[in-house]
């Protein structure tokens, strides 16, 4: 006997004066929005302007959705080729189909042109974008749900999952018999909210141990791969949507598991401090016709000119830069309490380490 049971919606698009808005649609920009503010809150700790993740975003989000389409097309080309396919869905991604591969390739590149671009280094916004990329992720994880895809194998848990017979000649609307929506005998395991409640953890450790240990060059990021992959594993397992396999694992399996080991190598082999970047022409000295300010003068200052995005950015160590925030002044290697040397300027900066991208919804 079923205690309790998850309903499914039985519609996932809805008309606003003949315009379709699909469900699916506002899970994934709702996680972008998501991913950009944690990513905006973290580079401004870092010394970044404000609002240069919207310029990322311009420029990873595209990259990012046309890498996710291309992985899915290409790992379940059935779909969309030979006999019983349709290329023309191929650009149907309003009805899902959404690799977090391909959006975690295309988005990389898009955000290694937008750190070109703004003078960033590449890792700053990797590791900025680290716990932000998987509450996005779950976020959007809400998309299959309304579309009724993507469930798990038949459980008999009461968290059991009831699935609508969706209507192919109606999308994004449940069959109906006499006004009722019909749903399936059985009940299936929630992978969606398994893997929403795995996000929404993962981005809590890359977040705690990012706090205790201020992980550098890229190795947030790699956290959040890591940790990642693991509960993709065992959650891919479940689903029992049509999917490439080999020797009867599922494609997606493997690739967490090589992904995993990439991002695990990255971690334990890459070292260094956490990035922090004054503009590249912060002053290093009291200008002649400006005295000493005292605080209050200094810290009015300090916001106007956060407010104003540089050129490009230089890379420095936590102490130099408390003290630019606190003076507006960068002093010298040789005068912060730990002088080590510095990484490479920006412009060099950015182009061997992690990125991210938009939203995972396959």
């Amino acid at each position: 006997m079923t205690l309790a049971a998850i309903p499914s919606p039985a519609t996932s698009v809805w008309h606003l004066a003949g315009i379709p808005i699909r469900a699916y649609a506002l899970c994934i920009v709702a996680g972008i929005v998501v991913a950009v503010l944690v990513m905006e809150h973290r580079l401004r700790r870092r010394g970044v302007a404000p609002w240069a993740s919207l310029d990322m975003a311009v420029w990873a989000v595209p990259f990012g959705i046309i890498g996710a389409r291309i992985y899915h097309v290409l790992t379940s080309p059935s779909d969309y080729f030979g006999a019983d396919g349709d290329p023309v869905k191929i650009f149907q991604i309003w009805e899902g189909g959404l690799g977090i591969w391909g959006a975690i390739a295309g988005g990389a590149l898009g955000a290694w042109l937008a750190a070109r671009q703004l003078g960033i280094p590449f890792v700053v916004f990797a590791d900025a974008l680290a716990p932000g990329l998987p509450l996005a992720q779950a976020v959007g994880r809400l998309g299959n749900w309304f579309n009724n895809e993507l469930y798990g194998s038949v459980t008999t848990l009461p968290w059991g999952l009831r699935v609508h017979n969706m209507n192919p000649a109606n999308p994004g609307h449940a069959d109906t018999v006499n006004g009722e929506p019909v749903t399936q005998p059985d009940l299936y395991h929630p992978t969606f909210l398994y893997e929403m409640i795995w996000n929404v953890g993962v981005a809590g450790l890359v977040l705690l141990l990012d706090r205790k240990f201020k992980f550098g060059r890229g190795r947030a990021f790699a956290l959040y791969v890591m940790a990642y992959t693991v509960g993709r594993c065992w959650i891919e397992m479940l689903r029992i949507d049509e999917a490439n396999t080999f020797f009867g694992i599922r494609l997606n399996v493997f690739t967490s598991i090589v992904v995993f080991l990439a991002a695990l190598a990255y971690f334990l082999l890459v070292k260094g401090p956490r990035e922090y970047v004054v503009p590249i022409d912060a002053p290093d000295s009291e200008t002649a016709d400006e005295p000493a300010s005292d605080v209050n003068q200094v810290d009015v200052g300090a916001k106007e000119r956060a407010t104003v995005a540089p050129k490009a950015y230089q890379v420095v160590s936590e102490e130099r830069f408390r003290a630019y925030e606190r003076t507006g002044i960068l002093p010298p290697v040789s005068d912060s309490p730990a002088a080590e040397e510095e990484p490479a300027e920006a412009e060099d900066a950015g182009s061997d380490a992690p990125a991210a991208a938009s939203a995972d919804e396959r």
